[in-house]
């Protein structure tokens, strides 16, 4: 009988212990949930690179939502302009021609020290855009319209690397080097096929909030 006795409290002292171990799990699991740090952002920012021989400015505008200040996901469009002399007065007007489009598509940027105040990121483009030539007096007349063959389209994959300069919780400032790699183009007056690669750099400020939920300590129920 004692034994019966002692076997039956080795067996509820068990169940016990097993029971208190799955509710700290538990409680730990939940806690992790909250862990995860949500953001959204709109940035803005300015490039200086060379495009077809020129020198180029370009500016982008970007949406994008935070996973736990390490990943990126969102969209980004930029547009650019350059000019340059008038060597083919027999197919623009002027005495400058400019090339200018824009291009846009899926944004993801993975993040390293996302916690710290300088973190570095590797921002990736992928997407399309069109390209033009036009003359400057052109691009000034109303009454001029462009057709379909005046531009041409592109694929572009546009990967870099950013510094981050996280000021607080809703700005953040961005420096970076971007490359661009782009599939051929064909519009006069370059008759042959061209391309738009080529590097540039950037800065940039991004506005909104970077962590909606804060994260919590896991605490010691006991």
């Amino acid at each position: 009988m004692k034994n019966l006795i002692i076997l039956a409290l080795v067996i509820v002292s068990l169940n016990g212990l097993n029971a208190q171990t799955d509710e700290t799990d538990d409680y730990v699991e939940f806690d992790d949930r909250k862990n995860v740090v949500h953001g959204v952002y709109i940035g803005l920012g300015g490039h200086y690179g060379r495009m077809d021989g020129e020198d180029t400015g370009f500016t982008t505008i970007k949406l994008a939502y935070v996973a736990n200040r390490q990943l990126e996901v969102g969209f980004a469009f930029t547009g650019f302009y350059n000019d340059r002399p008038n060597t083919q007065p027999t197919l623009f007007e002027g005495d400058k021609v400019a090339l200018l489009g824009g291009y846009g598509g899926f944004h993801l940027e993975p993040i390293l020290f996302g916690e710290r105040f300088i973190s570095v990121s590797f921002p990736t483009l992928i997407g399309g855009g069109i390209v033009t030539y036009r003359g400057l007096d052109t691009l000034e007349n109303d009454d001029v319209e462009l057709e379909e063959k005046d531009f041409d389209n592109f694929f572009i994959v546009e990967p870099g690397i950013n510094i981050l300069y996280n000021f607080s919780r809703y700005t953040q400032l961005e420096t970076g080097l971007r490359y661009r790699f782009t599939s051929d183009y064909n519009l006069s007056p370059f008759k042959g096929r061209g391309n738009l690669n080529g590097y540039s750099i950037m800065v940039g400020l991004k506005l909104g909030i970077f962590n909606m939920g804060r994260k919590k300590k896991i605490k010691d129920k006991f």
